[in-house]
C-alpha cells in the first residue's frame, strides 16, 4: 500500500499542473481559416506568426514603413506584387496557454477541510498570453488572396513573409524609411 501511496504523490507532483488549452506554436508562419485560428477573426484566409514584440509594434512598424500617418492603419494598407495592387488588413491576437495547479487547490482543500480560510485561490490557475498578428489580403474588388486558386499567392506570401522578417529584425523603425 506504501508503495502505491508513494508512486501516486510522486505523479501527483510531476503532473500537478493540467493543461486546458494550448496555444499554436508557429515556426515561421501559418495560412489558415481566421475563424479557425480564432473566433473574434474574419472568414478570409489569413496569415499568421507569432509576435514576440511588445502589443502594438507592428501597428506602429506599419504605420511608419507605409507612411499612414496614424489613419487607416490596421485596414486597407495598400501594396504592389506583380504590377497589382492589394491590400492587407491586420489583427493582434492573444491566445492564453491556461493551466489549473493542483498543489494549491489540494492545499486549500485542506485548509478548508480544518477551518482555514484558502491562501492560494488566486493561483489555482495560470494564464500565459502568446501573441500573433493575423493578416488577411484582398485586392481591389475585395477578393481572397490567399486563397488556394488565387493567381499571386505565392508572390503575395512571399511579400507577407519579407514584411514579417523586416517587422521582427528591426528595432527602430524609423530605419524601415530609409529603406523603402
Amino acid at each position: 500500500m506504501k508503495n502505491y501511496l508513494s508512486i501516486f504523490l510522486i505523479f501527483f507532483l510531476f503532473y500537478s499542473c493540467i493543461p486546458l488549452r494550448v496555444a499554436p506554436s508557429i515556426k515561421d508562419y501559418k495560412i489558415v481559416k481566421g475563424k479557425k485560428f480564432r473566433r473574434s477573426l474574419p472568414k478570409k484566409t489569413v496569415y499568421v506568426f507569432e509576435d514576440p514584440k511588445e502589443a502594438n509594434e507592428f501597428y506602429d512598424y506599419v504605420n511608419i514603413k507605409f507612411d499612414l500617418e496614424d489613419f487607416s492603419v490596421d485596414v486597407d494598407v495598400p501594396f504592389y506584387v506583380n504590377n497589382r495592387k492589394y491590400a492587407f488588413s491586420f489583427y493582434e491576437v492573444e491566445i492564453p496557454d491556461k493551466t489549473i495547479n493542483l498543489i494549491p487547490v489540494v492545499a486549500d482543500a485542506l485548509l478548508s477541510r480544518a477551518d482555514m480560510d484558502p491562501v492560494f485561490d488566486e493561483i489555482h490557475e495560470t494564464r500565459k498570453g502568446n501573441f500573433y498578428i493575423a493578416m488577411e489580403v484582398y485586392d481591389e474588388l475585395g477578393n481572397d488572396i490567399l486563397l488556394e486558386n488565387s493567381s499571386d499567392k505565392k508572390q503575395v506570401i512571399q511579400y507577407l513573409s519579407n514584411l514579417k522578417n523586416e517587422y521582427l529584425n528591426t528595432h527602430n523603425y524609423n530605419e524601415v524609411v530609409f529603406k523603402n
